[in-house]
């Protein structure tokens, strides 16, 4: 990454009740809120080359990211506890993001054009949050996701087994979306820049073709783009970062 500016931060979350770890790259411009892949470190974007094909956007101060850990391992994919268990992790994580991250990132960077972005899960969590909290986020990117953990699709299985209450039901936004009706909601998620990229042959297309539909049917603007072949691996996302974000 050259002489970018890279910090590492680590403090222990009240919301988490453990301690937390994150990466920022950049000294200005949008500051970027970049979620990891299914159970992925806050690291691995660098280490997989990532963040390189961001290096002259971070140069020139025209993004800064900040790369935060997931709790994936103890939320969605701990099926040691109950699901009811599970998405509560989840809205803890949210609350250490919206409480401890998104000021953190406001004491860093002045700029209020905030993003979220991530590929895989991290498209998931980059979605969720941007569409819970528009008055936060001004821009979502998301990379290979899906938007309905409850669905098995391929491989990929329902993480709450067939569990679902009302903390599943507002944590999916496949779900709660065709359901939002409030109009000074509506108009602020229109502002919202939305960008949904998924491959072909990837099993999470039919749920991104889905949910570009559903946020449409609501008047909420999307670009969406379709990748050849699979698409889902850090070659593809070291492209789709650089047009993207």
């Amino acid at each position: 990454m050259g002489a970018i500016n890279r910090e590492y931060h680590k403090w222990h979350s009240p919301a988490l009740q453990r301690d937390m770890e994150l990466l920022v790259f950049g000294t200005g411009g949008r500051p970027v809120l970049f979620f990891p892949t299914r159970m992925a470190r806050f690291y691995d974007y660098e280490n997989w080359g990532i963040l390189a094909a961001l290096e002259h956007k971070l140069a020139s101060e025209e993004i800064q990211l900040f790369c935060v850990d997931s709790v994936d391992a103890e939320s969605f994919y701990n099926t040691h506890v109950h699901p009811e268990v599970r998405i509560a992790r989840h809205v803890q994580y949210e609350d250490y993001l919206i409480t401890e991250v998104v000021p953190f990132i406001k004491q860093k960077n002045s700029n209020a054009y905030i993003e979220a972005a991530g590929c895989s899960m991290g498209a998931y969590h980059a979605l969720n949050i941007a569409l819970k909290h528009p008055d936060i986020f001004k821009k979502a990117v998301s990379m290979s996701g899906r938007y309905d953990l409850t669905e098995h699709l391929a491989d990929f299985r329902d993480l709450f087994d067939g569990y679902h209450n009302q903390q599943v039901y507002f944590n999916m936004p496949r779900q709660y979306v065709a359901n939002m009706h409030e109009h000074s909601l509506l108009e602020e998620l229109r502002s919202l820049t939305i960008i949904l990229a998924v491959g072909q042959t990837d099993p999470f297309l039919f749920n991104n073709q889905e949910i570009s539909r559903l946020l449409w049917d609501k008047g909420i603007p999307n670009e969406f783009y379709v990748w050849d072949g699979y698409a889902h691996r850090p070659r593809y996302w070291k492209k789709m970062v650089e047009l993207y974000l």
